[in-house]
């Protein structure tokens, strides 16, 4: 039994996820000595997965190249993964008069859109593994903005739904598929950082949303949401053209070590050092891998569609999301995250309803102020998070002889424990009518723990079951998605 009691497998020679990380205690020179290595204090880490030779591996692109990708496609989370579903939340009660309709029909919008979103999930994880992201990012921005345009001009309840509906389609991509772009772009040691970002856009961002829009519609009109995220949506979509190329990447199997169920670290090795005999001999091997791999131009980065990335036909793709659920801890990840975000978004369903009428008759601002509790919460939880998870696995790699176990990345879900003492403290307060500072307050410590097992499953995800990232972050969705639906028809009821 290695640290922190994983159990050996008995059947495999190694288990897929498992590789030796910290090469200096693991004393494996001269087994991954060939191996490509980080660099300064991380010269003694094994770069997991290997990087190709390839200048157009998305693992060889600079670290300012790969910030940008993260930034402009983190922003267009923000925009419709994470802001587009709450931005109507603290404004519920002045849209229903405006639009002379009750409460639950306003609510109902973003259910609409939920539909929209889950309908379109399994397409997504589809056609992502099939012909990559790019055209998928680009597409989903395009409605977005097409979306926003319609919700401006909107004068009646139909044609509102009508753009909540078009903005649906943007969602999905943004929600799921930045995750699986960090696995594109960053090698395990290097995960855990941004990982804890987009958990804190997908999971916290959202309240900032109601601080934001709801002094908004009290101050120039729930309209001006759409006006302003107009300006937003078109800015990001022209980033998201013109500087992020596609993340997908066929590279050779061999280069994936930790998805190996067999150690052939020597091949590898030998395959990535073939070119170093003669001077002669590796001025002739670099002029035919110069001109065999030559670095993509701009333009050729902007093509939408760069053939296809996997042999499998569309029916497999379309079942595979539903399909890796028979697998138990594929199956523990998407219950995990499921039904913990469920609970915590549920909460945003009912906040104008406690706090907008007596004994609290707070305005839409003043419900839009009080997500700003949750919001410091997964601030303080991003933080938290991002400076610990990637520590915490080279803490334990060293105590287990320089071998990684995916498994250690569920150490952070302990703090999970917090989410439930903040709901149960939630409800006992908004039962009394008490103070909603501390409701406040308890909100935050949901978000907190939250996180704290999101960012826990999603690395655990990523490491263990790299291959299969897609359809598991697809699968995860459409369960909060369900969690989420079922909790809003229980409000409504």
């Amino acid at each position: 039994m290695g640290a922190g009691f994983i159990i050996e497998d008995r059947h495999l020679p190694r288990v897929p996820g498992t590789v030796i990380l910290e090469e200096d205690v693991a004393h494996s020179e001269s087994v991954t000595g060939a191996l490509k290595h980080g660099t300064g204090r991380n010269a003694h880490i094994i770069l997991t997965p290997q990087p190709s030779e390839d200048p157009n591996d998305p693992l060889n692109w600079s670290q300012k190249r790969k910030l940008t990708i993260m930034l402009i496609t983190g922003m267009g989370t923000i925009l419709y993964g994470t802001v587009f579903g709450p931005m109507l939340n603290a404004s519920l009660v002045v849209v229903a008069i405006d639009l002379g309709v009750t409460i639950t029909d306003v609510t109902l919008l973003s259910g609409y859109q939920l539909l929209v979103v889950g309908c379109t999930a399994p397409f997504v994880s589809a056609l992502s593994r099939k012909y990559g992201k790019r055209s998928l990012f680009v597409l989903s921005s395009i409605s977005a903005v097409v979306g926003n345009i319609i919700g401006s001009t909107s004068k009646n309840y139909n044609q509102l739904l009508a753009a909540r509906i078009i903005q649906g389609f943007s969602v999905s991509t943004y929600e799921s598929l930045l995750l699986v772009v960090i696995a594109d772009l960053y090698f395990v040691h290097e995960r855990g950082f941004f990982t804890s970002i987009v958990t804190f856009l997908l999971a916290a961002v959202s309240n900032l949303a109601s601080v934001v829009c709801g002094p908004i519609t009290s101050n120039l009109g729930w309209k001006y949401l759409f006006h302003i995220f107009i300006a937003l949506s078109a800015a990001q979509t022209i980033c998201q053209i013109f500087f992020v190329p596609e993340t997908t990447y066929a590279r050779d199997h061999r280069y994936d070590i930790d998805e190996l169920a067999s150690d052939n670290f020597e091949e590898l090795a030998a395959h990535e050092h073939r070119h170093d005999k003669t001077l002669v001999e590796q001025v002739e091997s670099a002029e035919t891998t110069r001109t065999a791999k030559e670095k993509k131009t701009f333009w050729q980065n902007m093509k939408l569609f760069d053939g296809t990335y996997s042999d499998e036909n569309m029916v497999a793709l379309l079942i595979a999301p539903f399909a890796v659920c028979m697998n138990l801890a594929v199956a523990y990840i998407i219950i995990v995250q499921g039904w913990f975000i469920g609970l915590f978004v549920a909460i945003a369903f009912v906040q104008a309803q406690i706090f907008g009428f007596p004994p609290y008759n707070l305005a839409p601002s003043g419900i839009g102020y009080l997500s700003l509790g949750p919001f410091i919460g997964g601030l303080v939880a991003v933080i938290f998070f991002a400076v610990i998870t990637d520590p915490i696995i080279i803490f334990m790699t060293r105590r287990n002889k320089g071998v990684y176990e995916p498994e250690y990345r569920l150490l952070v879900s302990v703090f999970g424990l917090a989410s439930g003492a903040g709901l149960f403290g939630y409800g006992y307060v908004t039962q009394v009518y008490g103070s909603y500072y501390v409701a406040a307050t308890l909100h935050a410590i949901v978000i907190f723990g939250v996180m704290a097992l999101t960012v826990a499953t999603s690395l655990y995800a990523l490491d263990a079951y790299r291959d299969m990232s897609n359809e598991i972050f697809i699968s995860t969705y459409l369960s909060r998605l369900l969690s989420i639906k079922g909790r809003q028809i229980t409000v409504e009821c």
